[in-house]
């Protein structure tokens, strides 16, 4: 009796002290997390070893895609209809009505994805674009739940397209035999959505409250034409979650920027905010066996606050660990990490990529136009065009990356014909050029150029990518396979001739001899190697994009 006594006071006791490390330690009695080879902390977490397929895969797409697309006003809408004035508010209350009246909650039956293929737009994206893997959002600051979901209330089955999103993007990407990612984004709606709790400072309603001061209570009361609210029986703060203290400068709409770690007066989220995301998330991953799972956050969710993140990587890879043969398969992103965290979880870079070769693999998730579908960016043609997204590529294969691009949705569940043009050209690339990416690894530099000599830094969590979209035929990158070097130009050079002076006759980085150059969709191509460089003769342009060159080894 003793023993077992002073076995579970060991127990609390232990117990009490790694529950101080956590301002917010998460409650695991709902979804208890996978125990196996790894434990919640970063000493074992960093014995975590990047699964080579991830390696080799080199290109997904993501459908970052749900309700914020219905108004067609770009990213953050849910968040940004209630900054009074913003292009969002002002086509929200033109079209919609006053945020006071009709919330984001109101646009949620709008989303109903009616003409959504999730089959037939896998295998787009597989056999005309090239993906070697594939992502879904499966919530968004906007806190809604793109499932089924066990723990939130506001979800696409019961509201909206009345369907399981995630369970139909899941079949879809395992009939197509792609490895499966889920994005989840809904630990900020913490903070992201005070603006709810606003008003007008000017204009005919100033002073109404906005409808994130709503509660259950509030759904039971009749509209002015005697007619019963849609969402009666429905609490808009399991929506919004504003049931607290707003957080520091809460009226300045960049402080979320700057608190999006959890700091500089950011109002820290429950211990029930918290283990409800968990719960939320650990739902998803048991029920639809993603192989990579994302997160927009700093580190991981809600560090260094609580350690609901850490125990929610941690179930992902001893999951996968159990369904491997004791080996973890799995993939976690963060961003912002330290050189010891890059270590346990994937590196990735919003928009942009470091200037070197990381001894790493590392991922840039990127988007053809804006995160969610925008109207004007349609409209205006600001979309990326095919060169731009195989230049970023090429240029993020070559320093040991992945890329993750975004081709945003329509609400009803489709690309528009500018998207779907674009992705063709670049896939019509990829299917000759693919050898050049997909399964290479680095070679002994990334590349040469004004670019690639250059300094540039990557700010904040990435966003630097505009200064690689410019890269001319004087930019070279570099990828290989254990039998050939590939040597890309980021542009085709008008006068027909490459020059890659780190291939020059007596090069240290290869001293060996040259035997003949292909270029890749053409075949052998003339040459000649001086001491200043390697000089290719190139035929008329193949294509709009870029010219890849192969040497045998």
């Amino acid at each position: 009796m003793k023993k077992a006594l002073l076995t579970l006071l060991t127990t609390c006791t232990l117990t009490a002290v790694q529950a101080q490390n956590y301002q917010v330690p998460v409650l695991e009695n709902d979804e208890p997390m996978a125990t196996g080879p790894f434990t919640p902390n970063w000493e074992s977490l960093r014995t975590y070893e990047v699964p080579e397929w991830f390696r080799d895969a080199k290109f997904g797409i993501w459908a970052h895609w749900g309700p914020q697309c219905v108004e067609g006003s770009g990213d953050w809408m849910a968040r940004s209809l209630y900054m009074e004035g913003s292009g969002p508010y002002n086509h929200h209350r033109q079209n919609y009505g006053h945020p006071s009246e009709v919330g984001f909650k109101d646009i949620l039956p709008l989303f109903q994805a009616e003409n959504w293929t999730p089959e037939e737009l896998v295998k787009f994206y597989k056999e005309e674009c090239g993906a070697q893997y594939f992502f879904a959002l499966g919530n968004h600051h906007d806190n809604f739940d793109l499932w089924d979901s066990k723990y939130q209330e506001w979800n696409s089955k019961d509201i909206g397209p009345k369907k399981d999103i995630l369970d139909g993007w899941a079949k879809a990407v395992k009939k197509a035999g792609l490895p499966f990612g889920i994005s989840f984004h809904a630990d900020h709606a913490w903070t992201w959505y005070e603006p709810s709790r606003r008003f007008d400072m000017r204009g005919d309603m100033r002073g109404v409250k906005y409808d994130g001061w709503l509660t259950k209570e509030d759904g039971y009361k009749l509209n002015a034409d005697g007619t019963e609210k849609w969402w009666k029986g429905l609490d808009p703060q399991k929506l919004y979650a504003q049931d607290h203290d707003f957080s520091r400068n809460t009226w300045d709409d960049g402080m979320i920027h700057r608190q999006w770690g959890w700091g500089e007066g950011a109002n820290i989220p429950t211990q029930e905010y918290v283990t409800n995301f968990y719960n939320r998330t650990l739902d998803a991953i048991n029920r639809y066996n993603p192989d990579l799972i994302y997160f927009d956050v700093t580190v991981l969710p809600f560090y260094p606050v609580s350690d609901a993140g850490m125990k929610i990587a941690t179930h992902m890879y001893n999951r996968s660990a159990a369904m491997n043969n004791g080996k973890n398969q799995a993939v976690v992103f963060g961003k912002i990490l330290t050189d010891e965290q890059k270590e346990a979880l994937v590196w990735d870079v919003e928009r942009g990529a470091p200037n070197q070769i990381m001894d790493r693999p590392w991922q840039c998730c990127n988007c053809i136009g804006g995160w969610h579908y925008d109207t004007n960016t349609y409209k205006n043609g600001w979309y990326k065009s095919a060169a731009t997204i195989a230049k970023l590529l090429v240029d993020i294969v070559s320093k040991n990356g992945n890329m993750l691009l975004s081709v945003p949705l329509r609400a009803d569940g489709t690309p528009d014909e500018k998207e779907i043009a674009i992705m063709k050209e670049f896939g019509a690339w990829m299917k000759i050029n693919s050898e050049s990416i997909v399964k290479t690894r680095p070679w002994k530099i990334f590349g040469e150029g004004p670019i690639a000599d250059a300094d540039i830094q990557i700010n904040a969590q990435g966003f630097n990518d505009g200064q690689y979209t410019g890269a001319g035929a004087n930019e070279i990158r570099f990828t290989q396979t254990e039998k050939n070097l590939y040597v890309s130009a980021l542009e085709w050079p008008e006068n027909k001739t490459i020059s890659v002076k780190s291939l020059a006759e007596g090069s240290t980085l290869y001293p060996e001899k040259i035997k003949s150059v292909e270029l890749l969709g053409y075949g052998k191509v003339k040459f000649t190697r001086t001491a200043n460089a390697l000089v290719v003769n190139l035929p008329e342009k193949l294509n709009n994009i870029i010219p890849v060159l192969k040497i045998k080894k």
